[in-house]
């Protein structure tokens, strides 16, 4: 059998406990760029991961690319790798009032549109957050003074809207703060397999009112950009609080 599992190419062994997870490859090396001793461990289609030390605690931050079906294979590997901790790092729509570009959103649970954890548990499964990581990610955003919402996110598969309406105006009502592609998966996954997960979402847009006809999507500004920094060094400081 090989030394490196088949997807992501990481080693079967030897990674840290702890894991941070992005979407992009990109943003992945940016943030080991912030360990110290980064040494990049693996890189495979868009699974790219790397291992260092943030505050005397090595973690691994590794890319899952984007949408659930992808990102599940990435949570699968870690796991079978030794990691018992993941954070999901990502970006996100708002949907509520008050929700602006660039703070951060603390998901305590999400709606399950993911487009994978359908084939995997009942719908009527909950995808919800531990709440040990809920409240070191709060606790570090309010030491770094970083402006954060804690609530309901909604996962949905489709990014750009088709045919079928996209029940935008129910969710909103419904007081779900933000909609992303990713985090309903890890927290399935996390929750099947005993492990300790959550996610903190960096706002890049405003979906309730763009969704439908133009996402408007511009995540490449400053506002957003500043928003990211903050969100790495928050995700980096509630991963290794815990003990």
């Amino acid at each position: 059998m090989s030394d490196l599992l088949p997807v992501t190419r990481i080693p079967r062994t030897g990674l840290p406990p702890r894991a941070v997870v992005v979407g992009d490859p990109f943003r992945a090396e940016r943030m080991a760029k912030r360990l110290t001793g980064a040494v990049e461990v693996a890189h495979a289609r868009e699974y790219r991961t790397f291992r260092g030390s943030w505050d005397g605690t090595e973690v691994v931050v590794s890319s899952h690319g984007v949408g659930g079906p992808g990102a599940i294979c990435l949570f699968q590997e870690l796991t079978e790798a030794g990691v018992d901790t993941m954070l999901r790092l990502g970006t996100a729509g708002a949907m509520q009032p008050g929700v602006r570009d660039g703070d951060l959103v603390i998901a305590e649970a999400c709606v399950r549109d993911d487009g994978v954890t359908q084939q995997l548990v009942p719908p009527e499964y909950p995808a919800t957050a531990s709440p040990e990581l809920v409240l070191a990610l709060a606790a570090a955003a309010r030491d770094r003074q970083a402006p954060h919402h804690r609530g309901l996110v909604w996962t949905r598969a489709a990014f750009y809207p088709g045919l079928l309406p996209v029940p935008m105006p129910a969710y909103v009502a419904a007081g779900v703060l933000a909609i992303e592609m990713e985090l309903s998966a890890l927290l399935v996954h996390g929750s099947l397999r005993g492990l300790t997960t959550g996610g903190v979402l960096v706002i890049d847009g405003v979906a309730a009112d763009e969704l439908v006809g133009t996402t408007g999507y511009d995540p490449h500004r400053d506002v957003v950009a500043a928003g990211v920094e903050r969100g790495m060094d928050v995700a980096l400081d509630a991963l290794v609080r815990l003990s």
